[in-house]
Formats: structure tokens, C-alpha cells, sequence
């Protein structure tokens, strides 16, 4: 090789040489993620459900990384508020944020402009739970089976009331499905908030809606509720006596339900990513996080990358497809 030749290849070799030194500390930097607090924005109100569940993921977390793990509350405006922070938040994993269903998967196709993009502004690292939905009339009412109610809004078209908190949520897109598989037509009253909700239907004010096992169990507890069924494949093990939806005289494999994730911002390095996903996967496999799941009529949804990118893009398809079948939109 010719002196000039050394020369060209001793050139290209010392770029090579530096990025190769330079790649060395941000290594080293991943392996010792996290280096600060880290929080956790949720956009759900304090001493609810998925706010309980963040609590005890964060304390777990906490004591895995050697550093705090707190969890903010920013609830309100559809999620959007806490995801406003998360987006101006730090973008190395030190800032992630709890999601549910709707934000990722129904959101995108009610709105004609979301304040986020799904598919640029989240990774999701981590699947939590599945929140089935009970189907939920006054213990006092009329309606014995699903049956029932598929009956009384067939013989009275666009006359039986469903209720829930807003256009769009899982009760929601829940019902306007359960209308499209019974051929029934019902009216949907919105209500300002959950405890409004229920609490109109534990009065008979409201003949009919869905819920949450966590949010209902209360009032049903209390002896002022009744569920007809469980909107799941299979019977929930903290209700065995609730029916699904098929063994209550309604449609056979009527599936209703929100999901739960922790997602991350795009581009976290693999080791950073890898290290959230298998501490969280080992915190929510505990027994006692398994027991709150149970206590609000959770059941564990643990998938790996790939299985929730299947996951995620079928929900977005269902999602869809229920969307634009209802014609549903807003602005």
C-alpha cells in the first residue's frame, strides 16, 4: 500500500475511532437509566382504579431503580392535559405516562383534530390490565337477563335511555356496538361525571349503561345495582355468579372493555426500553398487584413488543370500524 493510500485510510480510521469512544459512555449511560426521578403522568383523578394500580407500580419501580418514581395526577380535557405534559417532558425516559385504551385507538378516529399523534408522540413499553365492563340496571328493575333488555328496546325503538360520561368513551362505543349486534336502537344520555352516572341508575332514573366492575361495585355492594353480565369471554373471578353477555340471553362473544399501558416517548434507547419493560412486567406480576387488579375487577393483560403492536393495531381496527359504523365525531 502506497504512503498516500496509508494516509487516505489512517484518515477515515480516526472518525471511526472517535465515534467508537463516543458510543462507549452513552452505554454506559443507558445501562445506569434511571440517574433522577422519575415521574409518572397519569390522566386519571386520584383514588380511582387506574390511579391505585400507578401507585403501587411507581412505589415498586421506586425500590427496583434506586430512585423516586412519582406519580402526577393531570386530570381532565379527554387525557389531553396530561398528555400536553408529557410531551414538553424530558424525552430520555425520565418522564412516562399511563394511557388508556381510548387515547390511542378510538381517539384518532372521533376526533377531526387530536392535540397528539399516537403513532409519533408514544411507545408503548408496557400493557397493565383489561377493564371489562359489567352491563348494570337498579337492583329494583324489571330487566332479569340481558334478554330482557334486548327485548323491551326492540318493542320500544329509540325509547329505552343507556347513559355515560362523555361521546366516545368504552360505555359508549360499548353500547352503540351492543346496538349494532341486537338490532335495537337506544338513546345515549351523557352525564358530567361517573358517580352522576351510576348513581342515576341506582335511583331508576336511568334504566340501563355499562361500567367497570371497580366503578359499580360499590353501589352494587350497597345493594343498588344489579349486573346483568359481564361484557368478557369468560366470567370474572371476583364476580363467578355475573354471566357473560351470551349466557345472559345477549350476544355470544360481546367483548367490552378499556386497557391500561405505560408508554414511553419515541426513540428511548433499546437498553432503556428493554430495562422499563421487564421491571414493570416483574412489578405487575406480583401477587399483591394481582390482588388489586381483582379488587377493581381487573384482569392482567401481559404482552411483549410484538404482541402489542398485534394488539394494539386489531383494537384500532375494531375501534374504527364501530366509529365509523355509529357515525361518530367530534371537533
Amino acid at each position: 500500500m502506497t504512503k498516500p493510500m496509508l494516509r487516505r485510510v489512517a484518515a477515515l480510521g480516526i472518525p471511526l475511532l472517535v465515534a467508537g469512544l463516543a458510543a462507549v459512555p452513552a452505554a454506559a449511560q443507558d445501562a445506569k437509566w434511571p440517574t433522577r426521578t422519575v415521574r409518572l403522568i397519569t390522566p386519571y383523578p386520584t383514588g380511582g382504579g387506574p390511579d391505585a394500580i400507578s401507585r403501587v407500580l411507581a412505589e415498586k419501580l421506586g425500590r427496583k431503580w434506586g430512585q423516586s418514581v412519582v406519580v402526577e395526577n393531570r386530570p381532565g380535557g379527554n387525557g389531553f392535559i396530561a398528555i400536553d405534559a408529557f410531551k414538553r417532558g424530558a424525552k430520555d425516559g425520565h418522564d412516562l405516562i399511563q394511557l388508556d385504551s381510548v387515547h390511542l385507538v378510538a381517539y384518532p378516529y372521533l376526533f377531526k383534530k387530536l392535540p397528539y399523534d399516537p403513532a409519533k408522540d408514544f411507545d408503548v413499553q408496557a400493557t397493565l390490565f383489561k377493564a371489562y365492563m359489567m352491563m348494570v340496571v337498579p337492583a329494583t328493575s324489571k330487566y332479569k337477563t340481558v334478554g330482557d333488555v334486548i327485548a323491551d328496546a326492540k318493542a320500544n325503538p329509540g325509547k329505552l335511555d343507556y347513559g355515560s360520561w362523555s361521546v366516545g368513551n368504552p360505555v359508549h362505543l360499548g353500547m352503540e356496538e351492543f346496538q349494532f349486534l341486537t338490532g335495537t336502537k337506544m338513546q345515549h344520555v351523557i352525564y358530567k361525571e361517573t358517580s352522576q352516572l351510576y348513581t342515576a341508575v341506582a335511583n331508576g332514573e336511568l334504566p340501563v349503561t355499562m361500567g367497570t366492575a371497580g366503578t359499580t361495585a360499590p353501589l352494587y355492594k350497597a345493594g343498588k345495582l344489579r349486573f346483568l353480565a359481564v361484557t368478557a369471554p369468560q366470567r370474572l373471578a371476583a364476580y363467578p355468579d355475573v354471566p357473560t353477555s351470551g349466557e345472559a340471553g345477549g350476544p355470544k362473544d360481546f367483548e367490552v372493555s378499556g386497557w391500561n399501558v405505560i408508554a414511553g416517548p419515541k426513540g428511548l434507547p433499546q437498553a432503556v426500553q428493554d430495562k422499563i419493560r421487564a421491571d414493570i412486567a416483574e412489578a405487575v406480576s406480583g401477587q399483591d398487584v394481582l390482588d388489586r387488579y381483582a379488587t377493581f375487577g381487573y384482569v392482567p393483560l401481559s404482552l411483549d413488543r410484538a404482541g402489542t403492536q398485534t394488539f394494539v393495531a386489531a383494537e384500532a381496527k375494531r375501534h374504527e370500524a364501530i366509529i365509523k359504523r355509529a357515525n361518530i365525531s367530534l371537533d
